[in-house]
């Protein structure tokens, strides 16, 4: 059968929030549209002439910029996007916004005047990006080198970001709230290196370093200058204690308790993600 329910359009749709919120809009039988560059139509952030095919025929929005709302100009241009959806016929947007960051928080003010619904998702460091970014391969490395000290972070498991959205973009009463989605527990970088150590039963250390430390690190392995610099500068603004509280958003709005940082290390450690490798695999 052919739903007739209205379509939403996932933004960053195979992303670590994105894919899981797809997940969960299919489950609940949401005809779901998959924004990314290489989808059908094509979605880019970059390139705006790809956002009206993406938006006709569609409801809802779950809206997550990238590289991140909290690097430079993503304002601008999710108020560009949000304005465009709306005179598409948008109906509600969520936003996904890193908490404590300020071109974030402009991101939302974007939104919150584009005219349409709109729910604010707000999320911390993402567990996720030790298995499915770039600190995989520095945890594989045994070494995990951030512009970070000993400041706490709630750190905030994806399925949880994408399970409050799917709510938001679901089920009424989510319309003008700002949902915070925390963790169950502070934990500082070493700590939660230290868990991981633990569960994959190998040798992997926590060691903090200077912004400019982290920058040449990063474009030893090729990454853009431009991106390292605006990644070192986002986590020197939020990594200053402005974080480390939690809330009780999940258990409010699922019923559930927010997966807790252990638990995420153990069931990812048995993937073997985190098991050292040799460089001839890694380019496999």
């Amino acid at each position: 059968m052919t739903s007739t329910a209205p379509t939403t359009l996932v933004l960053a749709g195979t992303g670590k929030t994105g894919r899981r919120v797809v997940s969960g809009l299919v489950a609940r039988d949401v005809p779901v549209r998959v924004g990314s560059r290489r989808a059908e139509p094509p979605f880019d952030w970059h390139d705006d002439t790809t956002w009206e095919p993406a938006l006709r025929g569609v409801d809802a929005a779950y809206v997550a910029f990238y590289p991140d709302a909290a690097f430079p100009g993503a304002a601008r241009i999710v108020g560009s996007f949000a304005d465009l959806a709306v005179a598409c016929g948008i109906r509600h947007l969520v936003l996904l916004a890193d908490r404590g960051a300020a071109e974030a928080e402009r991101c939302e003010q974007a939104v919150r005047e584009s005219g349409a619904e709109w729910t604010v998702v707000r999320a911390g460091f993402i567990t996720q990006n030790f298995s499915e970014a770039f600190l995989a391969e520095l945890v594989r490395a045994g070494v995990v080198a951030l512009p970070v000290s000993d400041v706490a972070e709630p750190f905030t498991d994806a399925e949880d970001i994408a399970d409050v959205a799917v709510a938001a973009l679901t089920e009424n009463g989510h319309a003008g709230q700002i949902h915070e989605v925390t963790g169950p527990r502070l934990l500082t970088f070493a700590d939660a290196v230290g868990e991981i150590a633990r569960v994959a039963r190998r040798e992997v250390r926590y060691l903090p370093v200077t912004p400019g430390q982290f920058v040449s690190s990063l474009t030893g392995r090729g990454v853009s200058t431009e991106y390292a610099t605006q990644l070192a500068s986002l986590m020197v603004e939020v990594f200053d204690g402005r974080r480390a509280d939690v809330t009780d958003t999940v258990e409010r709005i699922l019923g559930r308790p927010p997966h807790d940082f252990a638990e995420y290390a153990r069931k990812t450690a048995a993937t073997g993600v985190w098991d050292a490798r040799t460089e001839s695999s890694d380019g496999a």
